[in-house]
C-alpha cells in the first residue's frame, strides 16, 4: 500500500470547483490502496529536471503533479503538490523538483512556471568557491539587514538559502523590502526564515526555531532515503503532511487551501503541541500568531498520547467555546468529546458553563458554601442562576459613610471578586488583613470597614433571593472542586487547556488551579496581554499558579493579518504599558506577519449620515466589484446601539447585512457585531466605523470609574480598538466623522 504526502498548496495553482475536488480524493484513494492500478496512469516524464516526478490521472482533463519516492525495500510515497489540467501539468511537471536542502536537511519542493522563464525559487545551494558566493561577497550591497550586520554567508552557510535569494534579501533597502522578498518565496521555511531576519533575530534563533542541526544529512543514505528521513523534520513539517487515512485525505483535498491551520503548524507552534511540560505553561502571542491554533493542537496531542486521559479545552466566554469545538471537530471528528467534566474525552465549554456544570452533578456543597461565605450559609434552595446582580440595591440598603467615587458599582465588584472571592475572605477580620495587591485604589482600614458592609449587605440580600453571580458560582465551584480533590484524593482533569486566559478574573484561575492537580502537563494557558477587554490584571503566582522558571515562551508570527495591517494595529498599542500574568512588561517587539496587502484606508466623513452612505459603498465594491463573499465581511462598532443602527441603514441603502451576537455567522450576508463580540474571529474584510474622538475611547465605560482605575479602564479601551483592528484578514477601512480618536496613529 503506497503512503500519500501533501504539500501545502503553491500559489501558482489553481482553484477547482467541488467534482475535481472529489476526482481528486478518488485519484489518492486508489493511489493508497494500490498505486499499479492501470487506470491511474501514473507516468514519469521525458526530459523532467527530477527523475522522481510524475503525473497522475485524476479525470480526461486534469493530471495530479506528484513525486515518487521509494524506500530501501521498495514502496513508494508519493508526495503531492496540486492538480493542473492536462497539459499544463506536464509543462510544469517537467520542471519541477523535490530536494533535500544540504545546509539544513529541509524537504523542498518547487513547482515549475508555465512561462519558460528560470524559476529563482529553483536555485541550488550547493557551495561554489570562487563563483558566485565569492563574486557577491566582494561585492556587498548595503540594504537593511547589511547594515544591520548580517552578511552573506549567514545566509547561505548557516541558514541554507541560495545565493541570488540570499543577496535579493540583503540588497532591501528597507525592513517592508526585506517583507516583499520573503513573499516571492513558496518554500514555507525560506519565507520564515527571512521575516525572523527582518525583525532582528539571530541566526542561532532561527535555527533553533526552525530546528536545524549541524549535521542534517546522514550521508550514509542515498538521496530517496535523504527525502523520507526529511519527512520528519519540524521545518518540512510546516509544507508537508502524512495522511494516515482516506476521511483525513477527504478532508484535507475538500479544503481547497488545506486549512493550513489545520495540517501544517510552524516548528515553533509544533514543540508547544508536543513538549512534554513539568507543570503550569504559558504561550503568549499577539493577534493571529496562532495561539488557539496551538491549543487546539495541544487537546488533540494529549487525547492521542492518552485515549483515557480527561481533557478540559475551556475559554472565556460560551460563543468562543463554541468555535473551539467546531474547529476541534473540523482539525479531528474522530476525537472523543466529553459531556460533562470528568468524563473520559475532551470536554469544551465557556468557563462560567464549565463551573455550572460541575454543581449540577454534585448536590453536596455545604463544605464549599462554608469556605466562601462562612459557615451556615449553604444555599440550598436557589433560584435559576442570574447574572451580576446591581450593587445599587445593596449601596442603597446601607447608611454608608464611604466616598461615593468608591460606593460605586463598578469598584465594588471588582473588589469583591478580586479580593475577597479570590481570597476565600468570609469575615471583616479576614479582609482587614488580606493583600489587595493589584487594585489601584489604597483603603484606609475605616474604608476597608464600610466597603465590608456593603459586601456583607450585597451577600445578604443574595443568600434571602436565593441567587448566585457567576463569580459566586465559580468561587463555589473551585471550593469544592478542592475539598473533593483532598478527599478523594483525585482531581477532575488531567489536563486544562485554556484559550484568551488574559480576560479571566480571580475566581476562574481559582477554578482552574482546583480542576486539576499540579503536576506533568497540569495548566496549559494562552493568552494575549494586549487583547485583555475585560476585568482587572492578575498575576498568576500568587493565585497558585507557577509559570517561572522557563515555563513561558512566545509566538511573534501573525498568520492572519498582512503587515500592513499588523502595522497599524500594534500603532493603536503604542503609548500604553502593559503587563503580563506574572507583571512582566509585555512588548510587541519582533512582530511581523507572513502576508502583504494594501494600506489600511482611513476614511473622514462629514456626518454621521455620509459615513453610513460611505460604508454602504465600501460593502458594494467589495461584494459586487470585487467578488467578494458577504459573509467575509464585517462591520464592528462600539457598541449595541451602534451595531443596529448600521444594519438599518445597510438594509435601507440596499446592502444585505445582519446582527451578529451569541450565534455564529450565516455566511451569506454582511456581518455587523461589537467590537468586543468580535474577539476571537476573523474576516478577510473589516470595517471600524465610528472611530472618532467622542465615542472612542467610549466616554460611557469610564465614566463613575475611580481615578485610580482609571488608567488602568482606559487601556482596555485601547485593546478593544487592537483587538477590532486586528480582526483584518486583508483589508482594512477605518470610517469616522469629526475628529479620529487619539488611539489610531495616522
Amino acid at each position: 500500500m503506497a503512503i500519500v504526502v501533501l504539500a501545502a498548496n503553491t500559489r501558482s495553482m489553481p482553484k477547482l470547483d467541488g467534482s475535481v475536488k472529489d476526482k481528486i480524493f478518488d485519484f489518492f484513494a486508489k493511489v493508497r490502496a494500490d498505486d499499479t492500478a492501470p487506470g491511474l496512469h501514473i507516468e514519469p516524464l521525458k526530459g523532467a529536471v527530477d527523475a522522481r516526478v510524475r503525473t497522475g490521472r485524476v479525470d480526461l482533463n486534469y493530471r495530479a503533479i506528484m513525486f515518487r519516492v521509494d524506500d530501501k525495500f521498495g514502496d513508494a510515497t508519493y508526495i503531492y503538490f496540486g492538480t493542473w489540467k492536462h497539459d499544463d501539468a506536464n509543462k510544469l511537471a517537467v520542471k519541477s523538483t523535490l530536494r533535500v536542502n544540504p545546509v539544513n536537511g529541509v524537504l523542498e519542493g518547487i513547482v515549475g512556471q508555465l512561462d519558460g522563464k528560470a524559476d529563482r525559487k529553483k536555485r541550488s545551494v550547493v557551495p561554489d568557491p570562487g563563483g558566485v558566493l565569492a563574486r557577491l561577497a566582494a561585492q556587498p550591497v548595503l540594504g537593511y539587514l547589511t547594515r544591520a550586520g548580517y552578511v552573506l554567508e549567514q545566509l547561505t552557510d548557516r541558514l541554507g538559502l541560495d545565493a541570488e535569494l540570499a543577496t535579493e534579501v540583503l540588497a532591501a533597502p528597507d525592513q517592508e523590502g526585506v517583507f516583499a522578498v520573503a513573499q516571492t518565496t513558496e518554500v514555507a521555511w525560506q519565507q520564515n526564515a527571512i521575516l525572523d531576519l527582518a525583525v532582528g533575530r539571530s541566526i542561532n534563533e532561527i535555527r533553533e526555531t526552525l530546528g536545524f542541526t549541524e549535521q542534517p544529512l546522514d550521508t550514509a543514505l542515498d538521496e530517496d532515503a535523504q527525502i523520507l528521513a526529511a519527512l520528519a523534520h519540524p521545518a518540512t513539517r510546516m509544507q508537508f503532511t502524512l495522511v494516515d487515512d482516506n476521511d483525513e485525505l477527504r478532508r484535507v483535498i475538500e479544503e481547497g487551501d488545506f486549512k493550513a491551520w489545520r495540517t501544517f503548524l510552524h516548528p515553533n507552534q509544533r514543540k508547544f503541541v508536543e513538549k512534554h511540560q513539568r507543570g503550569a505553561f504559558r504561550l503568549s502571542g499577539g493577534a493571529g500568531t496562532g495561539k488557539t491554533v496551538v491549543a487546539l493542537h495541544r487537546a488533540r496531542h494529549l487525547a492521542q498520547q492518552n485515549p483515557d486521559a480527561r481533557i478540559v479545552l475551556t475559554t472565556y466566554n460560551k460563543t468562543l467555546a463554541k468555535t473551539l469545538l467546531d474547529d476541534l471537530r473540523a482539525l479531528d471528528p474522530t476525537l472523543l468529546i466529553a459531556d460533562n467534566p470528568g468524563d473520559r474525552g475532551i470536554y469544551v465549554a465557556g468557563i462560567d458553563r464549565l463551573a455550572a456544570a460541575h454543581l449540577r452533578r454534585n448536590k453536596d456543597q455545604d463544605e464549599a458554601f462554608a469556605a466562601v461565605f462562612g459557615p451556615g450559609t449553604g444555599v440550598r434552595n436557589r433560584k435559576n442562576l442570574k447574572p451580576e446582580r446591581d450593587w445599587t440595591e445593596a449601596i442603597a440598603a446601607t447608611k454608608t459613610t464611604l466616598d461615593p467615587r468608591l460606593a460605586h458599582a463598578s469598584f465594588l465588584n471588582a473588589e469583591y471578586l478580586s479580593v475577597v472571592l479570590g481570597n476565600q475572605v468570609t469575615t471583616l477580620q479576614e479582609y482587614l488583613k488580606v493583600p489587595r495587591a493589584g487594585r489601584g485604589v489604597r483603603l484606609s482600614r475605616p474604608q476597608r470597614a464600610a466597603v465590608w458592609q456593603l459586601i456583607e449587605q450585597f451577600r445578604k440580600s443574595g443568600r434571602t433571593a436565593g441567587h448566585l453571580t457567576f463569580p459566586e458560582i465559580l468561587a463555589v465551584a473551585a471550593a469544592d472542586l478542592r475539598w473533593r480533590a483532598e478527599s478523594t484524593g483525585n482531581s477532575v482533569a488531567d489536563h486544562v487547556i485554556v484559550d484568551e486566559a488574559q480576560d479571566l478574573h480571580a475566581t476562574h484561575w481559582a477554578l482552574l488551579r482546583a480542576l486539576v492537580a499540579e503536576g506533568p502537563n497540569d495548566l496549559f494557558i494562552a493568552e494575549d496581554s494586549h487583547q485583555r477587554i475585560y476585568g482587572q490584571p492578575v498575576v498568576l503566582g500568587r493565585l497558585g499558579i507557577n509559570i517561572r522558571g522557563g515555563r513561558s515562551s512566545k509566538l511573534t508570527l501573525n498568520y492572519r493579518t498582512t503587515a500592513q495591517n499588523l502595522h497599524f494595529a500594534i500603532g493603536i498599542l503604542e503609548g500604553a504599558q502593559y503587563r503580563d500574568l506574572e507583571e512582566g512588561e509585555e512588548s510587541t517587539a519582533g512582530y511581523t506577519s507572513a502576508r502583504l496587502g494594501p494600506a489600511p484606508r482611513l476614511v473622514q466623513c462629514p456626518s454621521s449620515i455620509d459615513e453610513l452612505q460611505e460604508i454602504a459603498n465600501q460593502l458594494t465594491t467589495w461584494t459586487s466589484t470585487d467578488g467578494i463573499s458577504p459573509g467575509d465581511i464585517a462591520v464592528l462598532t462600539l457598541g449595541v446601539q451602534e451595531r443596529g443602527l448600521v444594519v438599518r441603514a445597510l438594509g435601507e441603502r440596499g446592502v444585505p447585512a445582519e446582527v451578529l451576537d451569541e450565534e455564529l455567522p450565516t455566511g451569506d450576508r454582511v456581518q455587523v457585531l461589537t467590537m468586543h463580540r468580535s474577539k476571537g474571529m476573523e474576516f478577510r474584510c473589516v470595517i471600524l466605523a465610528g472611530v472618532d474622538r467622542d465615542h472612542v475611547p467610549s466616554q460611557q465605560r469610564l465614566r463613575g470609574v475611580p481615578e485610580e482605575e482609571l488608567g488602568e479602564a482606559q487601556q482596555r479601551e485601547r485593546s478593544l480598538l487592537y483587538v477590532a483592528a486586528s480582526r483584518a484578514r486583508d483589508q482594512l477601512v477605518v470610517t469616522w466623522s469629526g475628529q479620529l480618536t487619539d488611539l489610531v496613529n495616522k
